[in-house]
């Protein structure tokens, strides 16, 4: 049979006093880190959405900005583009201005050499045909 005297006591009171001792100082101390770490990486993790958040935003802004500059971009290529063709029509108006009025200029040119030539022409073809119709009837006409 089983008795129990001092020593079931002493070995119980051991047995709790180990317990405690091992709670302060194993279990605490190691509770005591597990929240430390947790509570670290719950701060890193919340750095990290944060960090994630401003990133979206950085990169919305960012898209945002080269979306305003293309469109801000295209309006300045049209109005140089507009103005381009503008200053086109103005050259190509003044250019047939200024062709016109040397073809008005070189028409009369012409017409006044014709002319010129014309007469000469016709001077020299009346002393031909005088000179023709002296050989041929042998006297002066």
């Amino acid at each position: 049979m089983i008795k129990v005297d001092v020593s079931v006591f002493i070995q119980i009171a051991n047995f709790l006093f180990l317990v405690w001792a091992m709670n302060v100082v194993l279990y605490k101390p190691i509770r005591k880190m597990l929240l430390q770490r947790k509570e670290r990486i719950n701060t890193l993790a919340q750095n990290i959405e944060n960090y994630e958040k401003e990133a979206k935003e950085k990169d919305d802004a960012y898209a945002s900005g080269i979306k305003d500059a293309r469109i801000e971009g295209q309006r300045e290529k049209e109005i140089l583009l507009l103005s381009a063709q503008n200053m086109e029509k103005q050259l190509i108006e003044k250019i047939n201005k200024k062709a016109q009025e040397d073809l008005v200029q070189m028409r009369d040119k012409i017409t006044k050499d014709a002319e010129n030539v014309r007469t000469s022409l016709q001077n020299e073809v009346d002393a031909f045909a005088a000179a023709i119709g002296q050989k041929i009837l042998g006297r002066v006409v």
